[in-house]
């Protein structure tokens, strides 16, 4: 029978004289509903009128009763709508009788699938024609008795569905249809079914052989969900055999090392060195294996992530992808997300990426307890079909073992299943037995479909359990000893599988034994090859030199007749394009940025760094929450018709640009969104990935992202980032949640050259490090940049800088302020500061007229610290007496912890660096704008006014 992709229509259950009947009674019901039998009256409020076409008044066939092919005889129409809702509900709740549950021999029972609940008798189905109850229904079904029969069994079996939150008609039509015609369970030959059994008996021999070969060393066991390798097996291969060239995987710690083994090929050598510490760099990886772990620290081995390239047919290739995960689960999730949208689009030409959603596939592997308790999980849904985040369908896969390290299920969550949260975003979900590898297959077929067809996501709930404690070196039965008395008797799912072939004769007891030979012969060989090998000396860990060396020299300037020529095209709106008036009056202003005494400010030299990045071939991506305005309405990089509202951005028409240009405003969201654009930047490493915060403040939600990735990645999985942070820092007396980005934590985070930190004092020098920024990205020297950026300074001059600072500068690791010091002699105080802090003392100065005594140095690229050049430069002032550091936050937060040591190494030995700024506080800043512009006052006279004792 054909698949039917139609929008579902409730009306189909209607036919012959039925349909007379109710399109005679829908006349009725419009002229008086009240006459209407109830039943009917609800169904007309629930499926509205009949399709077009459909005949009412008038109706040829007008019979108020239902006579069937089979019988002459009479049924009701109230029986008739009952049976209807009957078959309703065993679709919509069948599942709660399902036999899903591994370790639940009982059978379960739902009295909303009881025939006598709704008036009927076998008899009465009898009597109703097979369509009216199931139309998918195969050939040899002839009444709704044989119907029913055959809906309850499919129903209720170790396969289970929810589809009825899906409010798309066609989509939930097409599932129907894909279930009851059977479309959806694969013939499995008796050849794939050895093969299948021969995977479990890896899955489970690899497990055994680590259990008694590494006693008591964690490994966090797959064993319960064994299933999990083949469904990953069975995925990837439909969708490669589809075209895909991509596949990126997101998992937690459980059955990590059986994935990485069996899904991703790490050879078995390789992960029993990790176990005994022995070296590892002459074992050969497995064909297709690129890399394992390059960081100079590393991380456990159930962390580890790994790719793999694999070829069907020796001519068709993909990469497949582990990605690398720390112990905070979920957060993996909008990564891998990222790496799938960075692999979907071509990026080498102007305007937005083309996109194509067959060439990736994410696939994401959750916990059961994990799903419903991380916050990450709706945040990545709801990036599912947003434009800047949308990836096609990602499958999702709860691995559920029913219980989350001690915790069980009632104490976890408070819904039915785990998979609750993804009704809310209409995700089709599928309930699978883990006992049931052929279920389980059939779960992946209908996942892989759905998601080709509709391009959205699916959820596979993969119900097992945990044969053993959280990490194998707890035991279980001190808090769940019912559970596992029941799992000690359970046979795995290798040995249930293998005597149901033998039982049906698809295999014999020798052929099986002969597989698990094999098994057992290869693991033993591995083991032998590793077994005598010593533990390595404990070496220093080393960063590699040339990250320690940090960056080379880069020419970043640009020549002005190009920056001319790029500048008027900025303003040149397309024929009919009807820009905002007062926007293009603002903007067009920028024209004059090149006549004498011309300026520019921080948004402008943020796009022509953008338009200089574009020329030279290097893709750009931003997004964040109001990024294409800009939070300040500073940006305007996306422009919209005043008439029309269609979208324009002047860097898509740039001339000559090969590179695409992507501007992106997020959900209010910053952890997977930062996450995603992580993401997304280490799987497109050519590209400038820029993640904006709506506040500086606001990144404190993703400081997990910031912790475990950005700061640290590279450290432990070799993984490199260049991406952009921009997280706008200042005090401006909007309150402790508006002020701070917090720059204390990312200088907490600071070493080994991981990342820059920068908080700078001028438009030309944001121009610059983005050049260099984009110009270190395929380097081996990339690193990641945090940027403290202004708000009340972004259109303000005293930031904006000349032209000549554009076309013959380059970015400056720190600044002596210009008009100050120019007689070093005369210097007795140096003030450093950064960013704003930067801006405010410079003009104060000014305005004061302390040119003589004073020198304001800003350190604009806080780490690395400018050590060398700090320390050079103050070689020159040999009359100095006193150095201040001066800053805006509190004294526990800010640079001030960071950079007193190294102002002191560097300073003349007789001086030590004092303090200036508000004193420590719990909270970041004042609430009052009148008491927070007082303490601003106070800060900036005591650095400029001339008799002064640091604060202690």
């Amino acid at each position: 029978m054909t698949n039917k992709t139609a929008a579902y229509d409730p009306w189909r259950a209607f036919s012959g004289p039925n349909l007379g009947y109710v399109l005679e009674q829908y006349d009725l019901y419009q002229e008086n509903s009240d006459e209407v039998d109830p039943e009917l009256k609800e169904f007309f409020v629930q499926s509205g009128p009949p399709p077009e076409g459909e005949q009412t008044k008038n109706s040829p066939v007008s019979s108020p009763q239902v006579s069937t092919a089979s019988k002459g005889e009479e049924l009701s129409m109230k029986k008739i709508m009952s049976a209807v809702k009957f078959s309703e509900n065993i679709r919509a709740y069948g599942h709660l009788a399902a036999k899903i549950n591994p370790l639940n021999d009982e059978p379960l029972d739902n009295v909303l699938i009881h025939l006598e609940r709704y008036g009927l008798t076998a008899d009465d189905l009898k009597k109703i024609p097979a369509e009216f109850i199931c139309p998918e229904a195969p050939a040899e079904i002839k009444d709704g008795y044989q119907a029913f029969v055959y809906l309850k069994q499919l129903y209720t079996k170790t396969i289970a569905f929810e589809f009825q939150h899906v409010n798309n008609l066609e989509e939930k039509q097409w599932l129907l249809d894909m279930v009851e015609s059977g479309n959806m369970f694969p013939e499995i030959t008796n050849e794939k079914k050895s093969l299948l059994l021969k995977r479990l008996m890896e899955v489970e021999g690899f497990e055994k052989f680590l259990h008694r070969t590494y006693v008591g060393q964690k490994r966090f066991s797959i064993e319960g969900l064994d299933m999990l390798v083949p469904i990953l097996d069975e995925l990837i291969s439909q969708s490669v055999q589809n075209g895909t060239s991509n596949v990126n995987i997101a998992m937690a710690h459980r059955g990590r090392l059986n994935v990485l083994a069996h899904v991703l090929g790490k050879p078995y050598e390789i992960i029993f060195s990790e176990f005994q510490h022995s070296p590892n760099k002459d074992l050969v990886p497995s064909e297709g294996s690129i890399g394992i772990n390059d960081g100079w620290t590393g991380d456990v081995k159930y962390h580890l992530g790994l790719d793999k390239q694999i070829t069907k047919d020796s001519t068709q290739k993909a990469r497949l992808t582990l990605a690398n995960n720390p112990s905070h689960l979920e957060v993996v999730g909008p990564i891998v997300e990222g790496y799938s949208r960075a692999a979907q689009e071509t990026r080498t030409e102007a305007g937005f990426p083309e996109q194509d959603i067959t060439k990736s596939l994410a696939i994401l592997i959750h916990g059961d307890a994990a799903f419903p308790g991380e916050g990450i999980v709706p945040e990545t849904f709801n990036m599912s079909r947003l434009r800047g985040y949308k990836t096609g369908g990602t499958v999702h896969i709860i691995a559920n073992n029913m219980i989350g390290f001690t915790t069980e299920s009632q104490d976890s969550r408070s819904t039915q299943y785990a998979s609750d949260l993804a009704k809310g975003f209409e995700v089709p979900i599928v309930h699978v037995n883990a006992d049931d590898p052929e279920a389980c297959l059939a779960a992946v077929s209908l996942a892989h479909q759905y998601r080709t067809k509709f391009k959205k996501d699916f959820l596979i709930d993969l119900i097992g359990y945990r044969r053993f404690g959280h990490n194998e070196m707890d035991e279980p039965l001190v808090t769940q000893p019912e559970m596992y008395a029941k799992i000690h008797k359970h046979l795995t799912v290798k040995d249930l599988y293998k005597n149901r072939l033998i039982e049906t004769g698809a295999l014999t007891e020798e052929e099986t034994m002969s597989l698990n030979e094999s098994v057992d012969e290869r693991l033993t060989k591995a083991y032998d090859r590793v077994s005598g090998d010593k533990p390595e000396d404990i070496a220093e860990l080393i960063t590699p030199k040339n990250i320690e060396i940090g960056l080379p020299i880069i020419d970043t300037a640009v020549a002005v007749d190009e920056l001319v020529d790029i500048n008027k095209k900025l303003v040149e709106w397309p024929e009919g394009f009807s820009v905002n008036k007062k926007l293009g009056r603002i903007l067009s202003r920028r024209l004059d940025s090149f006549e004498e005494n011309g300026k520019i400010d921080w948004s402008h030299a943020e796009t022509l760094a953008f338009a200089t990045i574009l020329k030279d071939g290097t893709p750009i991506r931003l997004s964040g929450q109001d990024s294409e305005r800009g939070t300040f309405a500073q940006r305007n990089i996306m422009l919209h018709d005043s008439v029309n509202g269609q979208m324009y951005s002047p860097l898509h028409t740039l001339d000559s640009v090969k590179a695409s240009f992507a501007v992106h405003n997020s959900p209010l969201t910053e952890t997977a969104v930062l996450a995603f654009e992580y993401g997304y930047n280490v799987f497109a490493p050519e590209t400038l990935v820029i993640w904006e915060a709506q506040f500086g403040d606001f990144a404190n939600t993703a400081q997990v992202i910031f912790d475990q990735f950005i700061a640290a990645g590279r450290a432990k999985w070799g993984q490199k980032s260049g991406l952009v942070m921009l997280l706008p820092h200042g005090y401006e007396g909007q309150g402790p949640e508006h002020s701070s980005a917090r720059l204390e934590r990312y200088l907490s985070l600071a070493a080994e050259n991981n990342w820059t930190v920068a908080n700078l004092s001028s438009a030309a020098q944001y121009f610059h490090i983005l050049r260099r920024q984009a110009k270190i990205l395929e380097m081996d020297e990339v690193r990641p940049l945090v940027m403290m950026t202004p708000k009340s300074l972004l259109r303000n001059q005293i930031m904006a800088s000349d032209a000549a600072e554009f076309t013959e500068g380059q970015f400056q690791s720190f600044i002596e302020t210009t008009g100050l010091g120019e007689n070093p002699e005369a210097v007795e105080r140096i003030v450093f500061c950064t960013g704003k802090l930067a801006v405010e003392l410079r003009e104060k100065a000014a305005s004061d007229g302390n040119e003589e005594w004073l020198q304001i140095i800003s350190i604009e690229e806080i780490y690395p610290f400018p050590f060398n050049g700090i320390k050079e430069a103050l070689t020159k002032y040999e009359n100095l007496k006193e150095i201040l550091w001066v800053q805006e936050e509190p004294k526990n937060m800010g640079a001030w912890t960071f950079v007193e040591p190294r102002i002191n190494a560097a300073a003349p030995k007789e001086l030590e660096v004092s303090y200036v700024g508000r004193k420590r506080r719990s909270s970041p800043s004042e609430g009052d704008p009148t008491v927070h512009k007082k303490q601003q006052q106070r800060i900036l006279s005591k650095a400029t006014t001339r008799t002064i004792e640091g604060e202690k």
